[in-house]
């Protein structure tokens, strides 16, 4: 459909008004007996009323009926409904007008609907971390009931009591550090403390911290990557425990007897950096929901072993907030492979000077 500005057709209008003036004027004279000025005349209103009725037709089909359309649409918004459709119009004004108006119904019903799923979430994620509080609280509280009451009649049964009781306090704690963690991460526009490191020194760090574990759990840890400084801009304490949250996944899937391998590398512009480990895989079903807060995987859900279901979220997020990503897959030689970058010092130092 052919578009025409409001100018554009108001002069329409004043050449149609001109041309029935002309024609009043002459052509009564051509057609109409000398001395009949009656009927000239009565010829000249209908001529000047179907002139206003053409243009008020036009008027109406191509500006009126549209305003009339936004102003009903407007007042069914400020009732609660977005549902609404607006006629189309000739005129490129009141078209855009119409719109820009539609563009923002949607945007309105994208806002609304998202605001719907973050509610959602929210009940999720509370019922989730009540869930999650209330089954060590059960436990601390009956192991501490029955120390109370005398249940463990021998010093070692009571050795036993306090052994679960300060596993479950520990569990409480890692939820609760969870928690902070994945709620600064939530925030990180506001809480992140950017400053420059380097990722390798970073990853050993966070190696020999796990060496430990490794150890005891009978698999091997090793790490390898390039010689060259591979440095990056961000929160150390959240990419810390990025990093970490990566470790302990890989640990607590690998079996005893199997292998965790991290490296890094600098490529153009980045540093990347992976974890491969040995353990059974992730499966297919997992992969889409693998980053999503509170999810854990039917081979994780025990609490023993599984956590809260953070680790991974925040582990992403906080890659994310430093303009990095974080991606899963599973290996062809068996195992999981989690693969994260994070842009390099000198690449986020040329964008900001540009």
């Amino acid at each position: 459909m052919k578009m025409v500005s409001i100018r554009k057709l108001m002069l329409v209008g004043i050449v149609i008004f001109a041309l029935v003036a002309v024609l009043v004027y002459h052509v009564p004279n051509l057609f109409i007996p000398a001395g009949n000025s009656v009927l000239a005349v009565v010829v000249g209103v209908l001529a000047v009323a179907l002139a206003l009725l053409f243009v008020r037709w036009q008027m109406g089909r191509y500006v009126v009926k549209p305003l009339e359309a936004l102003s009903a649409a407007a007042r069914r918004i400020a009732g609660g409904n977005l549902d609404f459709a607006l006629p189309e119009s000739r005129v490129r004004e009141v078209a855009d007008v119409c719109e820009a108006f539609e563009a923002m119904g949607t945007g309105l019903r994208d806002s609304l609907r998202r605001q719907a799923e973050l509610e959602e979430e929210r009940r999720f994620f509370i019922g989730a971390i009540a869930h999650d509080l209330r089954t060590p609280l059960f436990a601390l509280r009956g192991y501490l009931e029955g120390l109370d009451q005398g249940l463990a009649a021998s010093p070692e049964k009571a050795a036993a009591y306090v052994a679960v009781c300060r596993q479950k306090a520990d569990q409480l704690d890692r939820l609760v550090a969870d928690l902070f963690a994945y709620t600064r991460a939530e925030y990180l526009e506001q809480t992140m403390q950017s400053e420059s490191l380097e990722l390798g020194a970073l990853l050993r760090r966070a190696v020999e911290g796990a060496n430990a574990r490794a150890r005891h759990k009978g698999v091997r840890l090793t790490i390898d990557g390039t010689a060259e400084e591979c440095s990056v801009q961000g929160d150390e304490h959240l990419l810390e425990r990025a990093v970490e949250n990566l470790l302990d996944n890989a640990l607590r899937h690998t079996p005893e007897g199997g292998a965790i391998e991290v490296r890094w590398r600098c490529e153009a512009g980045r540093v990347v950096f992976s974890m491969a480990d040995t353990g059974p895989g992730i499966p297919q079903c997992d992969m889409p929901h693998l980053f999503d807060p509170l999810f854990r995987g039917e081979t994780s859900r025990n609490r023993q072993t599984g956590g809260a279901g953070l680790g991974l979220a925040i582990a992403r997020r906080a890659l994310l907030a430093s303009g990095g990503d974080l991606a899963a897959r599973n290996r062809s030689e068996g195992g999981a492979e989690f693969t994260g970058w994070l842009p390099a010092r000198s690449a986020v130092l040329a964008a900001t000077h540009n």
